[in-house]
């Protein structure tokens, strides 16, 4: 790890990037917590506090002439499994060479979904936490293949971004199926958004997966809102149907305090949920999620976020409901 940190510095800092005669650009942001779990199902976790980062990114990008650019960016976290003492090691989040004409884009490597990719920009909060699907385990937000996107029409008013993929995120290839993903937005305004997504990943053994979403929103200069859905189908034996809707919103009260909110419905119990990072699930229970808090901005990119998350769940199949989650939390977020 040392010797791979020690070579990216030097490799950004020493010139490498100097060809086509400009120098790329270095950005970044971290958001994290302190957090306090009042409450939990898991009363191992009841009373749990401490400090952690929960996302660090490290981003270069390079222009390679007029039509051609690339990104490298590197994530980091702090573990949300609770247990353990795993260090903050970097990954690849991003890697591609993006060729770009007249709204058109053609990018070939490690690069952004459809599946939330306008929702969260929307949402506006994936420092405080992340859009619905995201959340639950339901896709990736990244894809390794080749992405198509840009404008069908000229105006800007109908959008695409369509994916093929290996279908494992960041990680390596494990079959010799793939994923196919897209997306078609709207935009009539510059207030209103309607975007339709569906994905199918053909799995081995007949065990394909496919979703289909169908989002809305509404911005203002002072606010907006949005709601989301969601439908999940997996054909292994066993594997429920997932479904999931979503309504969020936020508002500027002043010139640094913005207000936020977002309820997430669970209609069947998420089997993954009790993998959740941060905010584990009862995976046999339905569940309402919500979050709500206050986002003060001292500086234009500097954000500190008391907010209060709850989980509240129905009865499982044995009639038993688990107990509520409460997380108080503060969350700082900066970029540079």
């Amino acid at each position: 790890m040392k010797k791979f940190l020690g070579v990216l510095v030097l490799f950004l800092c020493g010139g490498v990037f100097s060809a086509y005669g400009q120098p790329g650009k270095i950005s970044g942001y971290m958001f994290g917590d302190y957090y306090y779990m009042a409450a939990s199902h898991k009363s191992n976790l009841k009373g749990q506090n401490g400090f952690r980062l929960r996302r660090i990114y490290f981003t270069y990008d390079k222009e390679l002439g007029s039509r051609f650019d690339t990104r490298l960016r590197l994530e980091m976290n702090s573990a949300g499994h609770f247990t353990g003492k795993s260090k903050l090691v970097p990954s690849v989040k991003d890697a591609y060479l993006r060729w770009k004409k007249n709204g058109q884009q053609i990018i070939l490597g490690i690069s952004s979904t459809p599946t939330w990719d306008v929702i969260e920009k929307v949402w506006g909060y994936r420092s405080v936490e992340k859009t619905a699907l995201d959340l639950q385990k339901i896709g990736s937000s990244r894809g390794f293949g080749l992405a198509v996107k840009g404008n069908l029409l000229a105006d800007g008013t109908v959008k695409y971004h369509l994916m093929l993929a290996n279908g494992t995120g960041t990680q390596p290839e494990a079959n010799k199926e793939k994923k196919i993903l897209g997306s078609i937005g709207f935009y009539p305004n510059r207030s209103i958004i309607i975007e339709l997504y569906g994905d199918f990943e053909r799995q081995p053994g007949s065990h394909d997966v496919y979703t289909l979403q169908a989002f809305a929103a509404y911005k203002t200069n002072r606010g907006r809102i949005g709601v989301q859905f969601a439908h999940q189908t997996r054909r292994a034996a066993g594997s429920p149907k997932l479904e999931v809707a979503s309504i969020f919103g936020a508002v500027r009260l002043s010139g640094k305090v913005n207000f936020f909110a977002r309820i997430d419905k669970m209609f069947e119990p998420n089997p993954n949920g009790a993998a959740i990072a941060y905010i584990p699930f009862d995976p046999g229970a339905r569940s309402l999620f919500a979050v709500t808090g206050l986002d003060f901005i001292p500086a234009g990119n500097i954000h500190f976020m008391p907010n209060v998350e709850l989980v509240s769940y129905e009865a499982n199949a044995s009639g038993q409901k688990p107990g509520r989650d409460l997380i108080p939390r503060v969350t700082f977020y900066y970029k540079f």
